[in-house]
Parts: structure tokens; C-alpha cells; sequence
């Protein structure tokens, strides 16, 4: 990934930026990380705490295809689970990415949907149901455990998309950082700070904060899908492990909410505006850098180009391959082209190549992105990906395939920085359109220069940011100051229904009141006009 060139130079910026902020004798940090792409953002901060001189300690499965064993800014625990975390198996998105194309493809039938959302919701709680088991495995070891707690940490670092970290973290009561956008029920503001559906998009649903009123209607629904899924899909594998272990009296969702400081992968020159909470820290972009000089090998390929300028392209670290299929009619598309296209690749090569396009199975994407003739990005719409096209300037051609994906393109599309495509409509005739239409057309390499000056516009890079919320939590034991309890109120009482309820009762006694005086003085006059007469 391109993240993770040129890291030494970008720890330098934080250490000599950090040199003047209120500092913490190395301290120790306990890290649950998630596996994949999300990893790439863990272990960048994890570089950059170690450089600070803190003692870094990460929980990684035996399966990891990530996260190593051995690093020289790290220590690992490994813990052997009875079977693999699904995501940790590196077909496993290219198998569910098959399934959901086949599905679409087949045309938007009631059935065909509820199979792929019917499969979906399997593969999720299976997930889930192996990633709880890594709590077990902890909590039953007992060496472990005592090991864990005779270590003094001072904090726990967890990337809550697989939470299990959070229980660790209360049994050994440390303060908790999560370097988060996303929980068990989706985006990590949804719990986190109020989230009002009429204008802020549910995570599933691809759509602007501007909506009509068929599509808020359609956010409502999709906040209560989203909100049953995480009670009766996900959640349960580990409410049964709170009870086991802490007993009735605590809620797993609670404990999510008691993190003291989120680090929220997002900047608003990306996310929609929204409400949030003092104990929210935005970090997105944290992982973008300025370029390093690239290969000679890449940069003669690239001086190449002449004026036309280069095209890159990449699905990520998830997919490894399209389908044959689709690939074929990209790479007819790239061949009628001026443009040089440099596309990371690790699947079949497709027989139609254009003598224009270099296939590398890993390219240095932060600083190709950053290099002057770069004119377009092709991508899935991950995060990292989409970030470093927000840092560098360099518009998108978005082919979402799973998850934020779509939302994330669509996002960028409504800033008038990208166009998207559906990887299940797509031929060489549509892509080599929307294609020429992001080239050519200047007002999306315009847009996303602004957006590059918007994200550059801070008082300090994200990455300082982030690591100066971990060592404030270090420093102060916590941050318990800026949380809100409100997570610890009842549905009733937070939204106030029992004010409601009150109120309504005072207003209709004194109806009753009024009402019933009003009769009794005109029955009062009624009596007394006859004795007067």
C-alpha cells in the first residue's frame, strides 16, 4: 500500500510537530486491531506511538494475514482461535463479491435480493460469532490474564469493528481509544452522537444529506434495519459473553459507548456535516503524506505518458480481482486511451491489454498519486484510497464493489470530485465514458483541488492529532469529563417520552378543569336567571 511508504518521513513531521505538546513517559498500550485494510491505519499509529517511546502490545489471531508476529515496533500476543475469522481468510471477499455480482446481475428481483441479504446476514453473524471467541479464549486463560494485568497498562487502543477488545478492556478496567469509523451497527457516530435521519445518511444507504421526502423516509427505514441487524444478529454473540463473564447488570452496547476518546477516521471535507461529541477527534486522512520519488523503472513509464498524463487504477488490499469478465472490458476500455494507465492487478491478466497499460501486482499508490501527471484515479472507494486522492487532488472513477464503498464514492461524486460506475453494468463503452468525462472535463480535477486545499487547511496534521488524544488519555487516567451518560438512560427518558407523556397528562387535567369550571358556571347562571325572574 502506498500508506505505508515513505512512514519514516511522516513520523519525523509528528515527532518534531510533537516536540512542543505536553509529553507522557513511554507508556504502555494494549492494541486489538482488525485485520486487512484497516490495519494499514492501525499500524501507521502504532509506528508513530513507538516513536514517542511508548510500549506497544498487539492481540493478533494465529490466522493474521496482516498483522505479523514480529515487528520491530511492536510486541504481539498471539491467541490461537478454534477456527479462522472469515475476513482473515484472503478469498473470502473475492468469494462474497462473486456472489453479490451474480446476484445483481440477475436483475433486482424481491428473491434475488432477499437471498443476497439472506447470505449477507450469515456471513456477518458468523463473523462476529468467531471474533467473540477470541474474548473466551482470553478470559479462560488465566496465565494470560494475570499476565495482561501485572503488565500496568495504561490504556487499551481497539479498532471496535470487531469489538472484542472492549471486554478486555473493562475486565482489566484501562481507559479505552477507539480508532474507529465503524461498529458493530455501522458508522461510529450513529451511537456515539445524536444522529438525526432526516439529514444524516444511514450507513447502507448511498445517499446525500440533501433528501426528498421519499428518501428520508427511506434513512428511517434503513436506521431501524440497521438497528435490528446489530440487536438480533450481532450483538447477541456478545451479550452472552457480558452476562457470562460480568453478569446482568452490564450491557455490552454500554461498554462500547464508555470508550473515552474516539478517533474518527473522518474529515467533513468528506463526511456530510452532522451533530457530535466533545469526545469525538476527527483523524481523517491521518495516513496521507506528502510523495516520494518514485522508482526509476515507475517514473520513465510515467514521463512517458507525454502531455496526456497517466490513469491509475486499484481495487485495494481486499479484493484481490474482478471477475474475468470485467476486467476484459476494462482493459479494452484503458487500450483506446492516449493516457498510460499503471493498475494494480493480482488476478488473471485479461488477454486485451493495450500496449498503454503496465499491470504491477503492488504499485507506491500514495506517491504515484502525488506525482504531476497523474490525471485520474480509478478505485473501489476505500477509505485509504479515497483520502489520498482528497490529499493529492486527483479526481475518481469509482467502481464501489462492498460495504462504505458506495457511500464513500457517492460522497465524493456529490462534491462533484468523482463519477461512478456499477461493477455489474459495466462494459468497455460505459467506462471509457465515464472515463473520458472525468478526463476532460475540468470541473472534477477543479473540485477535488479544493477539497485537497480544504483537507491540507488544519491547525495539525490528523496523525498528531491522533496521537496527542492518546497520550491525553494516558496522562489523565481517562477522559470520563467529555463523555456523556446518556447511553445509561432509558429509551424513554432520552427522547423524552416520559415528558411528553407528562405534559400531555397536565394539559388534558387542565382541560378537564377548565371545562368542567366552564359547565359548572353556566349551569350556576342557568340556576340563578329563573329566580330572578
Amino acid at each position: 500500500m502506498g500508506c505505508l511508504q515513505g512512514a519514516s518521513f511522516l513520523l519525523l513531521v509528528a515527532s518534531l510537530t510533537l516536540l512542543n505538546s505536553p509529553n507522557v513517559d513511554g507508556g504502555k498500550i494494549l492494541v486489538f486491531p482488525v485485520d486487512g485494510s484497516h490495519w494499514v491505519n492501525m499500524n501507521l499509529l502504532i509506528q508513530s506511538l513507538h516513536t514517542r517511546g511508548h510500549e506497544i502490545t498487539v492481540i493478533r489471531t494465529a490466522t493474521s494475514w496482516y498483522v505479523k508476529e514480529i515487528a520491530p515496533h511492536y510486541t504481539s500476543i498471539t491467541v490461537t482461535l478454534p477456527e479462522a475469522i472469515n475476513i482473515e481468510e484472503e478469498d473470502f471477499f473475492v468469494t462474497f463479491l462473486v456472489k453479490m455480482l451474480e446476484i445483481k446481475k440477475k436483475g433486482a428481483t424481491l428473491m434475488g435480493f432477499v437471498t443476497f441479504y439472506w447470505e449477507m446476514l450469515g456471513a456477518l453473524s458468523k463473523i462476529h460469532q468467531q471474533a467473540s471467541l477470541l474474548v473466551v479464549e482470553m478470559f479462560e486463560n488465566k496465565t494470560l490474564m494475570q499476565s495482561l494485568s501485572d503488565s500496568n497498562f495504561d490504556m487499551v487502543l481497539i479498532d471496535p469493528g470487531l469489538p472484542a477488545g472492549v471486554l478486555v478492556a473493562h475486565e482489566l478496567k484501562l481507559p479505552t481509544v477507539l480508532n474507529v469509523r465503524w461498529v458493530t451497527s455501522g458508522e461510529g457516530h450513529f451511537i456515539v452522537a445524536p444522529s438525526p435521519t432526516s439529514y444524516v445518511p444511514n450507513s447502507g444507504y448511498a445517499v446525500s444529506d440533501k433528501m426528498t421526502l421519499g428518501q428520508r423516509a427511506k434513512n428511517t427505514f434503513q436506521y431501524a434495519l440497521n438497528t435490528c441487524v446489530d440487536k438480533f444478529i450481532v450483538c447477541p454473540h456478545y451479550d452472552t459473553l457480558v452476562e457470562r463473564y460480568f453478569g446482568p447488570d452490564v450491557n455490552f452496547y454500554h461498554l462500547l459507548q464508555a470508550a473515552d476518546i474516539w478517533l474518527m477516521r473522518v474529515d467533513f471535507v468528506f463526511e456530510f456535516p452532522r451533530p457530535t461529541m466533545p469526545n469525538v477527534a476527527y483523524i481523517g486522512g491521518f495516513q496521507c503524506k506528502p510523495s516520494q520519488p518514485l522508482s526509476s523503472e515507475l517514473e520513465d513509464f510515467v514521463q512517458s505518458s507525454g502531455d496526456h498524463g497517466v490513469v491509475l487504477m486499484s481495487l485495494g488490499t481486499l479484493v484481490k480481482a474482478l471477475p474475468m469478465e470485467i476486467t476484459s472490458e476494462i482493459a479494452a476500455a484503458f487500450a483506446k486511451i492516449p493516457q498510460k494507465v499503471i493498475w494494480k492487478h493480482a488476478g488473471e491478466l485479461p488477454d486485451n491489454l493495450g500496449n498503454n497499460t503496465l499491470v504491477v501486482k503492488w504499485m507506491p499508490q500514495n506517491d504515484l498519486l502525488g506525482h504531476p501527471k497523474v490525471k485520474a484515479f480509478v478505485a473501489h472507494g476505500g477509505t485509504n484510497g479515497v483520502y489520498e486522492s482528497i490529499y493529492h487532488g486527483v479526481p475518481i472513477v469509482g467502481i464501489p464493489l462492498l460495504f462504505d464503498q458506495f457511500e464513500n464514492i457517492l460522497r465524493m461524486e456529490a462534491r462533484g470530485a468523482a463519477k461512478m460506475i456499477d461493477a455489474s453494468d459495466l462494459t468497455r463503452e460505459t467506462f471509457l465514458e465515464t472515463l473520458q468525462e472525468v478526463l476532460h472535463n475540468p470541473s472534477y480535477a477543479n473540485n477535488m483541488k479544493r477539497l485537497s486545499s480544504l483537507h491540507r487547511d488544519k491547525p495539525m496534521h490528523p496523525l498528531d492529532t491522533a496521537v496527542f488524544w492518546i497520550e491525553f488519555v494516558m496522562r489523565n487516567k481517562g477522559a470520563k469529563h467529555l463523555r456523556t451518560e446518556s447511553y445509561r438512560m432509558p429509551w424513554y427518558a432520552y427522547y423524552s417520552v416520559d415528558v411528553i407523556c407528562f405534559l400531555l397528562a397536565v394539559v388534558l387535567m387542565l382541560t378537564a378543569i377548565l371545562v368542567g369550571s366552564i359547565r359548572f358556571c353556566f349551569r350556576l347562571c342557568r340556576r340563578r336567571k329563573p329566580k330572578q325572574e
